[in-house]
């Protein structure tokens, strides 16, 4: 039956193809005058546009319980972390992300947060420099003071995990700031630490939280992926939070029963680590595919409630279209978390820069 369901999966992908490869369009760039500017120590906290009110609402938020009026209200209004999401590496699946992008924003999330800043393309390709994607994280952090969050799925996946290792220094000891308005790296590999002042490097830079989906299988293969073979388990301490998520049954991943253990991510260090089972019946092509999950009420409500641990004390689900929920409802839980930390953190620099608590 899986088998069945992967050849399905490669013949929908094939019409995917047909159907918008003669009329994909590139995506409008906004552009944010904030972000050309060069950060100065204290720049980035100063000129946040909240006030002593927001600031303490978002001080009073509980991270693991955020709900739809604190992410609207509250969240939504303060400094929010960009999302860095990935997608494979097969024509087009850059689509599928697309639907993740916009399952974020139809559950409250601003959209100019997931855009990148050059291109205005709401996911990256792992065909990219990992070196580049790292740069890119310190050049937004320097400009925003929150650290992003990544989300890849299949090869998006092997480029989220090498961008960890690249800021860790697997890779090389230097990296430079990419300037995403450019199109070039800077000649710096320094920062202004937006929250201290301080210089500090590039390298050795975290990222809030990480999420991969469907990684590894053949994909590994590809030159471009090797120097990851022997580190794409390995987790550095260069995220908070780390979740990878495999499905039961993944032809195209390498998942399957018994091989658990081979494909158990795991911490080198003080990162914190989730493995998450999928049921066996998702799509690896089509688990990021979200976007309709967000269009009903019910159904936000319910994703909005999900808690990972307490499974017996969810709801029903919603008679909605349900595909790739428990996906969805995971990875949102995690990114609300780490919004809300985030933006507290943000707050609390902010505030022991002007003498208050």
């Amino acid at each position: 039956m899986k088998i069945a369901n992967a050849a399905r999966d490669l013949v929908l992908a094939a019409l995917l193809a047909i159907a918008v490869g003669g009329c994909a369009t590139a995506p409008s760039a906004p552009r944010d005058p904030a972000l050309a500017a060069n950060p100065v120590p204290g720049s980035v906290l100063r000129s946040a546009k909240i006030d002593r009110e927001l600031e303490g609402r978002i001080l009073a938020l509980d991270p693991e319980r955020i709900g739809d009026g604190d992410v609207r209200g509250t969240l939504a209004k303060g400094p929010t972390p960009r999302i860095f999401a990935m997608h494979g590496g097969v024509y087009p699946v850059y689509l599928l992300m697309e639907s993740f992008a916009q399952f974020l924003i139809g559950m409250g999330y601003p959209e100019e947060r997931i855009r990148d800043a050059g291109d205005g393309a709401f996911s990256h390709s792992p065909y990219e420099s990992s070196e580049k994607e790292a740069g890119l994280i310190g050049w937004y952090y320097e400009r925003e003071g929150t650290r992003p969050i990544l989300v890849g799925h299949s090869q998006g996946g092997i480029q989220a995990v090498k961008i960890l290792h690249e800021l860790a220094g697997s890779f090389g000891s230097e990296l430079h700031p990419f300037n995403p308005l450019t199109g070039e790296f800077e000649p710096r590999t320094t920062i202004v630490d937006p929250l201290t002042g301080h210089q500090r490097a590039v390298i050795g830079l975290s990222v809030a939280s990480a999420s991969v989906v469907g990684t590894g299988g053949l994909a590994l293969a590809l030159p471009i992926h090797w120097g990851a073979v022997g580190l794409i388990r390995s987790i550095p301490d260069t995220v908070d939070e780390f979740t990878g998520y495999r499905i039961g049954l993944d032809i195209f991943a390498w998942d399957f029963p018994g091989l658990e253990g081979l494909k158990t991510f795991y911490a080198v260090g003080k990162a914190h680590v989730r493995n998450v089972t999928l049921p066996a019946e998702y799509s690896h092509v089509f688990v990021p595919v979200t976007a309709q999950l967000a269009e009903d009420p019910a159904m936000r409500d319910w994703i909005n409630a999900y808690q990972p641990d307490d499974e017996a004390g969810r709801a029903p689900l919603p008679q909605f279209n349900a595909d790739n929920v428990l996906f969805a409802a995971d990875v949102w839980h995690s990114i609300k978390r780490h919004w809300a930390r985030e933006a507290q953190r943000f707050v609390r620099a902010r505030r022991a820069t002007q003498g208050g608590p």
